[in-house]
C-alpha cells in the first residue's frame, strides 16, 4: 500500500495520506466488521477469522480476534498459529503487522504501526512493520511503536511503551519500557 506523498497531498490542509481505493476498501471493511463481527460473542472466531481471511489477512488456525478488536487495513495482518487479538485491541496496520505463533496480544494494547515525520514540513505519514515473535505477551494497554521487533518469548506488561526493538525472553515494564528481568521457565530448569 504505497502512501500519497505529503507534498502532493497536503495532509495538514485536509488532504488524504492514501489513495482512493484503500480509503474505499477499509470503508468497506469497517461496515463489515460493524454489521457482522463486531458484536458477535468470543466462541464466534472462526467466523471473524473468516471475514478477515476475506479482506486479505493472513490468519492461522485457532487465532482469535474479539470482536471489540479493530484491525485498521486486513491485507497487512498476519497471524500464525494460536495468537489472540482479545477485547479492544487496536491492531492500526498501516504497514503489515505480524504476529507469531502464541503469542497474545491482551486487552486494550495498542500496535501501530506508523507515524508522522515531525521534522518534515509537510507531517509526511511513515509506516514501519511491526513484528511480535513467538510466545510474547503485549499485556493489558502496553503500546508497541511503528518499527518494533518483539524478540521471541519477550514480555511488554501492562502499559507499557516501546518504541525500541525488545530482546528475547525479557519482561519490559513502563514507559518508556526498560527490562526488568529474565523470563523464568522450563529452559531455566536446565541450569
Amino acid at each position: 500500500m504505497a502512501i500519497i506523498d505529503a507534498k502532493i497531498s497536503k495532509p495538514l490542509d485536509g488532504g488524504a495520506s492514501f489513495s482512493l481505493s484503500n480509503r474505499l476498501q477499509r470503508a468497506m471493511w469497517n461496515v463489515v466488521w460493524l454489521l457482522l463481527a463486531s458484536w458477535t460473542p468470543a466462541p464466534m472466531h472462526r467466523w471473524r477469522r473468516a471475514l478477515l481471511r476475506l479482506f486479505g489477512a493472513k490468519m492461522g488456525q485457532r487465532t482469535d480476534v474479539r470482536g471489540s478488536a479493530r484491525v485498521w487495513f486486513p491485507p497487512h495482518l498476519m497471524m500464525e498459529e494460536r495468537c489472540i487479538l482479545a477485547e479492544g485491541v487496536n491492531c492500526y496496520n498501516m504497514a503489515p503487522i505480524t504476529i507469531r505463533s502464541g503469542a497474545i496480544i491482551s486487552q486494550r494494547a495498542h500496535l501501530c504501526a506508523g507515524g508522522h515525520d515531525i521534522d518534515d514540513p509537510n507531517f509526511q505519514l511513515v509506516a514501519k512493520p511491526i513484528v511480535i515473535e513467538r510466545n510474547c505477551w503485549v499485556a493489558a494497554e502496553a503500546f508497541i511503536g511503528p518499527g518494533v521487533k518483539m524478540g521471541e518469548g519477550a514480555i511488554l506488561g501492562a502499559r507499557g511503551v516501546t518504541f525500541k526493538d525488545l530482546e528475547p525472553r525479557m519482561v519490559y515494564v513502563g514507559n518508556p519500557a526498560v527490562p526488568k528481568r529474565a523470563r523464568g521457565g522450563h529452559d531455566d530448569l536446565e541450569s
